[in-house]
């Protein structure tokens, strides 16, 4: 991801805990693609005991609006595993509408898994 960053191709954010200074969730926007496009992938991850807090939503919410008002993109897409409940319910919240199903969209441990696709399309641009 380094070669991608330094490319501007891609973006990682990471979220630390404001007493502790701990570091306690990250999140990248990869694949950014400019041009009539204007798009991105968006990728998180959050500690175990700071999940179900809010911290993610209000985290991703920050950094999709840079996102959009600072680097213009005109959408961001998010895919999860249909069995994640937690990731359906934050891109829900945060606006994230479902497109559809990919079959055997990764291969993960070795598996090929589905995923359902999403995205959030930049409010100046609708």
């Amino acid at each position: 991801m380094e070669k991608q960053i330094a490319a501007g191709l891609a973006i990682h954010l990471l979220f630390f805990d404001k007493e502790e200074g701990q570091l306690i969730g990250d999140c990248n926007f990869t694949n950014i693609v400019r041009g009539p496009f204007q798009a991105c992938h968006l990728g998180f991850s959050i500690a175990h005991d700071h999940e179900g807090r809010g911290l993610m939503r209000e985290c991703l919410a920050t950094a999709i609006q840079y996102m959009f008002a600072e680097l213009g993109l005109h959408r961001v897409m998010a895919n999860y595993r249909p069995e994640n409940k937690r990731s359906a319910q934050l891109l829900n919240k945060l606006g994230f509408e479902q497109e559809g199903i990919a079959r055997a969209y990764l291969k993960i441990n070795g598996v090929w898994a589905d995923h359902v696709l999403t995205s959030l399309i930049n409010p100046a641009d609708v």
